[in-house]
């Protein structure tokens, strides 16, 4: 029995080369183009007036936003990862408040958190640290690793199951590719019409909003997922919105620096809050997860160290990483193997060391 053609969606590969086989934290949203009329976007109110913003439909819409809803304005956080899926959180927005747009915020320069930022007019803020605009700024949020495993493979997997669907006889498989096939198409032309914009407004630090009784504060604590991870705090709200430095589960490390961010995560705890809404998956209350992510990028880097240091290569060495010891805490890890993604970006690392 084979498997059905559809696990080529966008949705299933979108960041599965993460850290552990199974066990990242891959998002749950939806692969295809949205159908006029349906309602894209749950919004889930985390405390009064913030909200988290989860594609639940048929838009590729890549990552979480979060909204902040103040007095007389909104912040959005991560403006998704094409202008069709921010466009569309705009018009769906409008069922929670009419107040402005007026501040946007990129926690880091990973398409799927900043491929929507072109739909802004010039006199909405868009925040960032300092390194995410440069990046921004000069093309690497289309191109590099990550950007053409997930967007550059999508005319390749178009090739795939339009060859795939020449030799079908099954009718009710042909009728499944078909639709898929045609979601892709739409899907990849939406990933044509960006034009990277680089954020209006950086930080190096910290930079504070105070938008009413509000206070929001954009916070850099080092290096992590990537090398500028900036998480918002809203300290009166007990809230910490911190994009993919954590997750549901385990965070993609693909263009991360795995030992300066257990470091950053460290910086977290010393912050007040009672929720944490990350950049992929369901906010949660738990603070004990930032220990069990640190737990486990000490194990992943102290067993990738021991096999660089013996020479063995990283596709191999991926496949014997065993991250079992933490199957309690991130589901789908399930036994010995992890990606070979984050293998090949610690052993980029470990070279540079050397």
């Amino acid at each position: 029995m084979t498997e059905k053609p559809r696990v080529v969606l966008f949705a299933a590969t979108l960041f599965m080369a993460g850290c552990a086989a199974g066990g990242d934290d891959t998002p749950t949203d939806a692969s295809a183009p949205a159908t006029v009329g349906d309602a894209q976007f749950e919004f889930t109110e985390i405390v009064p007036g913030v909200y988290q913003a989860r594609g639940v439909g048929d838009l590729v819409v890549g990552s979480n936003a979060a909204v902040v809803v103040n007095d007389a304005d909104v912040l959005l956080v991560d403006s998704h990862i094409t202008p069709a899926a921010a466009n569309r959180l705009l018009e769906e927005l409008r069922t929670l408040t009419d107040r402005p747009v007026r501040y946007v915020a990129n926690t880091h320069w990973h398409f799927d958190h900043a491929h929507g930022n072109q739909v802004y007019p010039p006199d909405v803020e868009i925040i960032s640290h300092e390194a995410t605009r440069a990046v921004i700024a000069s093309g690497g949020s289309i191109s590099g690793r990550s950007y053409e495993s997930f967007i550059g493979a999508l005319p390749g997997r178009i090739a795939a199951m339009e060859a795939a669907l020449d030799t079908m006889s099954d009718a009710a498989g042909r009728a499944e590719l078909e639709e898929t096939l045609e979601q892709q198409r739409v899907y990849y032309a939406q990933t044509q019409e960006v034009i990277p914009t680089a954020p209006n407004t950086t930080l190096s630090e910290r930079l504070t909003l105070h938008r009413g009784d509000r206070e929001i504060r954009f916070l850099f604590f080092g290096r992590g997922h990537t090398d500028g991870d900036v998480v918002v705090h809203l300290p009166g709200d007990g809230v910490l919105i911190t994009g993919d430095l954590m997750t549901a589960g385990i965070p993609y490390m693909g263009d991360g620096f795995v030992e300066e961010w257990i470091d950053t995560l460290e910086h977290l705890k010393a912050l007040e809050f009672d929720w944490i809404v990350p950049g992929h998956g369901q906010a949660y209350q738990d603070r004990g997860r930032i220990t069990h992510v640190q737990d486990y990028f000490r194990d992943f880097l102290a067993q990738g160290r021991a096999l660089h240091s013996a020479g063995v290569p990283a596709e191999a060495a991926a496949a014997r990483i065993d991250m079992t010891a933490h199957a309690e805490h991130f589901e789908g890890v399930s036994g010995p193997g992890v990606s070979p993604v984050a293998v090949l970006r610690l052993f980029e690392l470990l070279d540079a060391d050397q």
